[in-house]
């Protein structure tokens, strides 16, 4: 077996097989992408004299793919440069480069004869030792290895991945009986450390795990709405957030997957089971009718809902399935939901909705979580070994925040099942036992470590070691500090971590107060220091609700004060004589950025949309970020060669001007948010770990604090540069009149006031002047205003 990966080849380039390329050039691996050759021209090749013969055409279905991936929302790559990494081919002049490559992956339609032909030419010209997979959402792994050579079907396994690739963390792998240990192992070992996936090893049964509940659950959904005259809209009102599912919820989800995938999925299990599970993975008729139509859901521009532009905007509506009409959509309000949207917790939230009896909310939830439940149950240790897998499959394969037994749990298992019981419902025999065995729980806690319920007793959930994971660290360990904002956590090894824990781990007043403690503490008792979180976005600004009050009162005396602090506090931690270092993901925005951009360096999810945003409100960056992204892109420029300060200065300008955000953290690198020194965690999961890692590598090779800065800056000259790019887009209507006036407090930030290009300055005089323009800006009505329309609506107001 080969002990790693250095190239690859995916043979196939539709949408799956080109979003795994994408996958695998955003990891760092160079990877070759196949598919058939055409069989006709088109009209342009035929214009331009081209053959069937010409490389050109018997490549095309993999350079098409190769340049849609450019064009796909949300992208399926992390940077413009991936694709340097993808090469195209087809897979007759190009099977004898298979020799070269350490895994094949196999993406062709999901046909067990198709797949058989195609890996009877992979065994001709594969080396001894290649693993190859296939990406089969649904087709036995056994069967397709069937008559392949004995080393092939030892490096043969399934590994499918959830669509799209970049963005979904599961990865099933599926082993055959001839799949050899040890490709198992490393397969898995690879799947998590370097695609950064959460892996489940799934038996190889219909549909594997996450698509057979998942599926299932969906299909008791629709039957549950049929059944209970409940509107598609009703359903969806009920069955997102509030009961732990993504916001896409029911019928979005499948809108988004495309009906004829999911009939696809449904269609598979149906043929391959028997009975009453038979007749649930039947497909009603109205979907059946809206295939036929072509209303298959966001691909097509219509499925279960359909937007209509009007005057005042769109309008969605949703399909009423008796009439395949569209109607207004409708939401589902009672007593339970209302008592639901009041709790904090989803473990509440789901049991008030669950008690509710003779409630419609109530009653939907209940009869779709009820045999969802049994059935996850009922198929523990047919399709995956543990309760463990199953839970990590719907929530990394469907984005449930909860899995079934976990959600289980959350409803308390034995009065769940004593109502099941009064119901009629079948419990599962383990169930049963597990319960007369005096044990109440599918999950148990204690001093930081996570039991599971297994066989007859609780077995120690085991997680990868690089992984850290602060509720349990915090349970075991407690906190150092703690105040509203953050806590201090003891994270071993002498690195000590602050975690942001305020509503969307905004920055206020308490959060800054706990990193001047962390800081102090850290410096006497600690090696270093690592700002992170696990909450939903690594942090999405200052405290704009708080901001705004202060400025409507007229209460100038404390945002100036504000403001110092949060200048002072990034100075700290700049300046800081042990390292510190931030795990930036998801949202790092605004006041984020400001925290990240002073540290020693950067461990960034690769997931990490980072930028200054402020300008959308109304106002300019306030805390630092101004001075440090410009000194950022000055550190970042080659050696040696004379510095362009007009150039950097209009680069900085333009990205805080126009809000630019990354989209990954390595476009963040690109747009000097990071620098060479920074690091990029593809897998979430190992951040913390990395960061920590980072801290104690600084601390062994003798970390010294930066020396204090002068900066240079552009000076007059630079400031009418930058003033020349914002008249011009004033001028043509682009820019509003209060567009232009924050450039201008922009630029004069920049230019470091009125004074000669090439000036050197000391940091404390940018930032007083970012202070300045800071405080004028969110004195401006029109800043207010944006301010609020942000705060009320989520996107930024141009006036």
């Amino acid at each position: 077996m080969k002990q790693t990966i250095r190239r690859a080849a995916v043979l196939g380039s539709g949408v799956m097989g080109s979003g795994i390329a994408a996958h695998l050039a955003n990891v760092g691996i160079p990877t070759m992408m196949l598919d058939i050759v055409p069989s006709e021209l088109t009209e342009e090749e035929k214009k331009k004299g081209l053959t069937l013969e010409n490389p050109t055409v018997r490549n095309r279905k993999a350079a098409d793919s190769k340049k849609a991936l450019l064009k796909q929302k949300p992208s399926p790559i992390t940077s413009k440069k991936s694709l340097d990494l993808i090469e195209v081919g087809n897979m007759e002049d190009d099977k004898q480069k298979l020799a070269d490559v350490d895994w094949i992956i196999e993406v062709v339609v999901e046909n067990l004869e198709v797949k058989r032909r195609v890996y009877a030419v992979v065994d001709q010209f594969r080396s001894q030792g290649t693993i190859v997979s296939s990406n089969t959402s649904g087709i036995s792994v056994e069967d397709m290895a069937e008559g392949r050579s004995e080393d092939f079907r030892k490096h043969f396994l399934g590994t499918h991945f959830f669509n799209p690739p970049r963005y979904l963390k599961l990865l099933e792998v599926i082993p055959t009986k001839a799949t050899d240990l040890d490709v198992l192992t490393f397969m898995k070992t690879f799947g998590e450390d370097v695609l950064g996936k959460g892996v489940v090893e799934a038996k190889d049964t219909p549909n594997f795990v996450a698509n057979r509940i998942g599926t299932y659950g969906l299909m008791v959904t629709v039957q549950k709405m049929l059944s209970g005259g409940y509107s598609i809209g009703e359903v969806d009102s009920v069955t997102g957030p509030m009961i732990g599912r993504p916001k896409s919820a029911t019928f979005r989800t499948l809108d988004v997957v495309g009906l004829d995938t999911f009939i696809h999925v449904a269609n598979n299990v149906r043929d391959q089971v028997a009975g009453e599970e038979r007749d649930v993975f039947k497909v009603p008729e109205f979907m059946l009718e809206m295939q036929k139509k072509g209303w298959l859901g966001a691909k097509r521009g219509q499925g279960f809902f359909l937007k209509k532009k009007g005057k005042d905007g769109s309008t969605i509506y949703e399909l009423n399935p008796k009439t395949l009409e569209y109607e207004e959509r409708k939401k589902l309000k009672t007593n339970a939901t209302e008592m639901a949207q009041q709790e904090k917790t989803l473990h509440r939230k789901l049991k008030a909705l669950v008690k509710a009896k003779g409630d419609r909310a109530g009653d939907l939830v209940w009869d779709i979580l009820k045999p969802t439940l049994l059935y996850s149950a009922e198929l523990t240790g047919e399709i995956a070994d543990d309760i463990v897998a199953i839970d990590q499959a719907m929530k990394w394969g469907f984005g449930w925040e909860i899995g079934p037994f976990e959600t289980w749990d959350a409803l308390g298992v034995r009065e769940s099942v004593e109502r099941m019981q009064e119901e009629g419902a079948t419990v599962p025999d383990w169930v049963l036992q597990m319960l007369e065995g005096g044990k109440e729980t599918f999950y148990k806690t204690e001093n930081g470590h996570v039991y599971f319920y297994h066989e007859g007793t609780y077995k120690l959930q085991h997680f990868n070691p690089k992984e850290i994971n602060l509720k349990r660290l915090k349970d075991e360990k407690g906190v150092i500090k703690k105040n509203t904002g953050a806590s201090l956590i003891d994270l071993g090894d002498g690195v000590a971590g602050l975690e942001f824990h305020s509503k969307g781990n905004a920055i206020g007043l308490d959060i800054i107060k706990m990193i001047n403690d962390a800081l102090e503490e850290v410096d006497k008792n600690y090696e270093g220091l690592v700002i992170g979180n696990q909450g939903k976005n690594f942090c999405v600004g200052a405290h704009l609700g708080m901001m705004l009050m202060a400025a409507q009162d007229d209460d100038f005396v404390e945002l100036d004060m504000v403001v110092r602090q949060f200048q002072n506090m990034a100075m700290s931690i700049k300046y800081s004589e042990k390292p510190v270092v931030t795990a930036p993901f998801n949202m790092t925005v605004g006041g984020g950025a400001e925290v990240s951009l002073p540290a020693a360096s950067v461990q960034a999810s690769a997931e990490t949309y980072m930028g200054l945003v402020e300008f959308g409100v109304g106002l300019i960056p306030g805390g630092g970020g101004t001075k440090e992204l410009y000194l950022k892109q000055l550190r970042n420029l080659p050696k040696g060669v004379d510095v362009d300060l007009t150039k950097v200065a209009n680069d900085v300008f333009e990205k805080i001007a126009m809000a630019k955000v990354s989209t990954s953290a390595e476009e963040a690198r690109e747009y000097g948010y990071l620098d060479s020194a920074d690091a990029i965690s593809v897998n979430p999961d190992h951040l913390l770990h990395n960061a920590k890692q980072k801290v104690l590598a600084l601390a062994k090779t003798g970390y010294q604090a930066p020396k204090r800065e002068k900066i240079p800056v552009v000076g007059d000259a630079g400031y009418a540069a930058m003033l020349l790019g914002a008249k011009s887009l004033w001028f043509g209507g682009y820019a509003s009149d209060h567009d232009l006036k924050i450039a201008e407090k922009l630029a004069y930030v920049l230019s470091g006031g009125r004074i000669k290009q090439g000036t050197l300055i000391d940091e404390q005089v940018m930032l007083e002047l970012e202070r300045e323009a800071f405080l004028s800006l969110i004195g401006e009505p029109l800043t207010q205003q944006r301010m609020q329309h942000m705060l009320l609506k989520g996107k930024p107001l141009r006036n």
